[in-house]
């Protein structure tokens, strides 16, 4: 009998001790699970404050554009693309007003050195925007002049160089090569911009390229020459020359025919920088409208008709 209890009681003792194991690792997960719950709460909770932060910097960028007039000075080659920017800005953001002033980069240049008003400039080469910058090279701007600001001077976009006939092609010109062959000949008559314009200084550098003499050229009247690059263009979409230079952005809007893309080895790169101005009247909203011009949605525009950004 003595076993028998001994034996009963040492069962009882067992169950209890899993018994209470099995407690212990029930309250243990429940822990655990409420551990859990509390992380994966508290998880959630930091990812819509840092969403809704987020949300509340972008609307606050959003509707921080400043207000007014913003006069913008611009390469002519940028007439089309920036005029459909302008409409879609303003309508985003109708307390400001957008006023363009197209020109060559070079006459643009003029016109800011002898005062007229301009918030945004963006030239179609960097020559004319270093000949406005005191940090730029002494040997460019020769005159000291201190126009730009230089800490929103950025590389905006890239365009091309391109060859361009008329739909005619009469002189059957299909490369610079060609041009070349047809200058050398004197049989063709070739339209340029003027040397003070971006597009006629990387027409010269494909002269030089190709060991042509510009100056005796145009005196055998082989040459014309456009104020501006759509002066150019219109030369070339009338059929009054043979061929012109052009950037290929306004070959896409004049519906030209492009027969050769210049290489960075005949003429560089053609960038186009842009800076606020420190003679600015509204300096506040033209830096909000040219970060405008670095987004996605600009960018769409302009590569539209072939600009890219600048690398």
């Amino acid at each position: 009998m003595k076993k028998l209890a001994a034996l009963l009681l040492t069962g009882t003792m067992a169950m209890g001790l899993l018994a209470g194991c099995g407690s212990s690792n029930s309250t243990a997960q429940s822990g655990a699970n409420q551990d859990n719950s509390t992380n994966t709460q508290a998880a959630a909770s930091s990812a819509a404050e840092t969403q809704a932060a987020e949300s509340s910097v972008a609307q606050t960028q959003a509707e921080n554009v400043g207000e007014g007039e913003i006069i913008v000075f611009a390469a002519a080659s940028m007439t089309e693309t920036l005029t459909q920017i302008k409409e879609v800005y303003e309508a985003a953001h109708p307390e400001v007003t957008i006023t363009y002033n197209f020109d060559s980069s070079g006459t643009l240049k003029t016109q800011i050195q002898e005062g007229a008003p301009c918030d945004l400039f963006i030239s179609a080469g960097q020559k004319q925007m270093n000949q406005l910058d005191s940090s730029a090279d002494a040997s460019v701007n020769t005159e000291g002049l201190d126009f730009v600001n230089a800490d929103s001077r950025i590389n905006l976009l890239e365009n091309k160089v391109t060859l361009c006939v008329p739909e005619s092609n009469p002189k059957n010109i299909n490369s610079f090569d060609d041009l070349n062959k047809a200058l050398t000949a004197g049989d063709i008559l070739f339209c340029m911009g003027n040397s003070d314009v971006p597009v006629g200084q990387y027409t010269q550098k494909i002269f030089a390229y190709y060991g042509l003499n510009e100056e005796v050229l145009a005196k055998a009247g082989l040459i014309t020459y456009g104020t501006n690059v759509k002066e150019v263009t219109t030369q070339v979409s009338e059929t009054s020359v043979d061929a012109g230079v052009i950037y290929c952005t306004d070959a896409y809007s004049a519906g030209l025919t492009i027969v050769d893309y210049a290489t960075a080895e005949m003429c560089g790169q053609v960038i186009y920088p842009a800076a606020v101005l420190k003679t600015a009247q509204n300096a506040e909203a033209a830096q909000y409208f040219l970060d405008y011009l670095t987004t996605d949605e600009a960018m769409a525009v302009f590569a539209e008709v072939g600009f890219s950004p600048a690398k």
